[in-house]
């Protein structure tokens, strides 16, 4: 059973969300927060699988409460997923820093907020379809602290293959299917990639390829994640870009 914290200033958005998650038999929705500090305390209550957080709450807004979350030791197997608008589109990328594990729009469509809500209690990052490569590359390219140099020395060359597979999208089946491996080896080869670069889960992971890319796209040179060399990359390599690839589990 998934366990949810229903996280939102609006009523009738928690009415609404807890009606449709309320259907599914795998689902349970343990309580409701109206503001951020209550949901950092239900959180810590309740420890829910998922917390749905909405941005903009009185007393406590919802990026700081997920940064307490997240920050809880006691809270580890806490997820957060961030409840957004267009108009709030600028909080994302600090949201995915903050420690969030994805992000939803307030529109998606009930199934979309059902999948969402497996998708991130089983470990995997979420982030709307909606949101196109462009806008997130735009988020990456603000980084004020690039990685340091020696983040990724630590993997090995199978893992750097399958760091970037997980920055593609894709999940550990596919990417078992991908390499060739077992699905609990690819499972294997992620929980590592975290470990070393001391990632929360799979959305940071996908922060860290963005804004290494970022860091090293000077002129005509870009970041090679198969080398994990700076590389002048011709028209047509896959290498090229500034390579933040948007989630969808």
């Amino acid at each position: 059973m998934i366990r949810v914290l229903l996280a939102d200033d609006q009523t009738l958005v928690r009415a609404g969300f807890r009606s449709i998650l309320a259907g599914e038999p795998d689902i349970e929705v343990l309580g409701e927060a109206e503001d951020g500090a209550r949901a950092v305390r239900l959180a810590a209550e309740l420890r829910p699988d998922v917390v749905l957080m909405d941005v903009r709450m009185p007393v406590l807004d919802g990026l700081e409460a997920t940064r307490r979350i997240v920050g809880d030791a006691r809270l580890a197997g806490v997820r957060v997923v961030i409840l957004t608008t267009f108009d709030l589109d600028e909080y994302v990328y600090g949201a995915i820093r903050a420690g969030a594990s994805g992000f939803l729009v307030k529109d998606t469509e009930p199934a979309e907020l059902v999948h969402g809500v497996r998708v991130v209690a089983r470990g995997d990052a979420l982030l709307a379809p909606a949101v196109t490569r462009r806008l997130i590359a735009e988020f990456a390219q603000r980084l004020a602290e690039p990685p340091p140099d020696g983040t990724l020395d630590a993997l090995t060359v199978r893992e750097r293959e399958v760091l970037e597979l997980v920055a593609a999208g894709m999940s550990n089946d596919e990417i078992a299917r991908r390499l060739v491996l077992s699905t609990a080896t690819a499972k294997t080869h992620v929980s590592r990639i975290l470990a070393k670069v001391g990632a929360r889960d799979r959305a940071q992971l996908v922060v860290l390829a963005s804004s290494r890319r970022s860091a090293r796209a000077t002129g005509r040179s870009w970041w090679c994640w198969r080398t994990s060399r700076a590389s002048c990359a011709p028209a047509g390599c896959p290498d090229r870009g500034p390579g933040l690839i948007t989630v969808t589990a």
